[in-house]
């Protein structure tokens, strides 16, 4: 791990991470076959030159051997909305289950929070314990095709009712993976996403109460550590137009990570400044900020993210969640970017 600073304060990049941040251009090549992009103009362009593909999709590329169609995919972010919505109105769980190390304990909370009411097989569809090793995958893949034996009086979430209600093998095999690709993508995003505004938070100001409005705090902070900060796009003749740096084979990765500290568009851009915020309705319009996506591309889940990252970033700050200042916040290489600490309940 490599050290750099964010607003003053240390932070343990991988280092990877501080390569990038350490380059001075705004495209540069990243290894024979891939070239980095953090230029808001190019990247706009390179958005606009095609349609995203299906295999650069994150949740919503090809399944079980086959694409995953327009119906499928909004029935899913349907589903995983009703699953949010019934989540935010009821208790959320006991906070007990915030302390322990972030963001893997906020990721296990919003996973209860969430889809505690789903039968087990269902529920060990996401445990990293199983997902680590094919065999068990397999094991509870054919144990949930068979779901809902002897299971059917019990409400399980609306996600889970997608598994039970396709029809036939390759439906429910879909079904299957994108339960367990919806609710990881959701439950981590919401994760990182807060850990990341704790972290933040706590390092401006320690000592002071927290705000009322924590929208500014968690648009700052996609701003200055966006979870979703590489973009991946496959090589196009479409994009050799766009920069003589870009061959036809060359894969493009988009950067928001380095476009939202662009001087050019952010005074003071390692500077943590939730006020940036105040007044502006439609944050996604302000240019070179992209913390969702890009155009076609863009995270369906978005309008689930915030709102339930305020309540659990609500949830920490009324309960006291110590999260330690002292010490230099570590950023693994991971495809979500987020801080990584220890957090206990006062």
């Amino acid at each position: 791990m490599m050290t750099t600073a964010v607003d003053g304060r240390s932070v343990e990049y991988a280092p990877e991470i501080r390569d990038l941040l350490a380059r001075p251009g705004k495209i540069f090549r990243l290894n024979a076959a891939m070239v980095g992009v953090s230029d808001f103009r190019l990247i706009t362009a390179a958005v606009a030159a095609r349609p995203v593909l299906p295999p650069e999709r994150s949740v919503f590329k090809p399944a079980a051997g086959a694409a995953i169609d327009h119906d499928t995919a909004t029935r899913t972010i349907r589903a995983l909305g009703q699953d949010v919505m019934a989540g935010m109105q009821a208790p959320p769980p006991a906070v007990r289950g915030l302390s322990g190390s972030w963001p893997l304990a906020a990721t296990s909370y919003v996973r209860e929070w969430l889809f505690s009411s789903d039968p087990l097989p269902v529920s060990l569809l996401s445990k990293r314990g199983v997902t680590r090793f094919p065999v068990l995958s397999r094991i509870v893949d054919g144990a949930v095709t068979a779901w809902p034996a002897g299971s059917a009086e019990r409400k399980a979430s609306s996600l889970a009712e997608q598994i039970r209600d396709a029809s036939g093998t390759q439906d429910k095999r879909q079904a299957i993976a994108l339960f367990r690709r919806a609710s990881a993508t959701l439950a981590d995003g919401v994760a990182a996403l807060t850990a990341n505004a704790l972290w933040l938070m706590k390092s401006a100001s320690p000592e002071k109460e927290p705000q009322a409005d924590l929208k500014p705090v968690l648009w700052e902070t996609l701003r200055l550590l966006p979870p979703a900060w590489l973009l991946l796009r496959n090589g196009g003749a479409e994009y050799t137009e766009l920069h003589p740096s870009i061959r036809a084979e060359d894969k493009v990765a988009l950067f928001p990570l380095l476009m939202h500290r662009d001087p050019e568009y952010w005074p003071a851009p390692l500077e943590f400044r939730p006020e940036r915020w105040a007044g502006i309705e439609d944050p996604e319009s302000v240019p070179a900020f992209m913390p969702f996506g890009f155009d076609g591309a863009r995270c369906w889940a978005k309008h689930l993210v915030v709102p339930l990252a305020e309540r659990l970033l609500g949830l920490a700050l009324e309960h006291r969640l110590a999260v330690p200042v002292t010490r230099a916040a570590r950023v693994p290489l991971r495809p979500l970017l987020s801080v990584r600490f220890r957090a206990e309940l006062t």
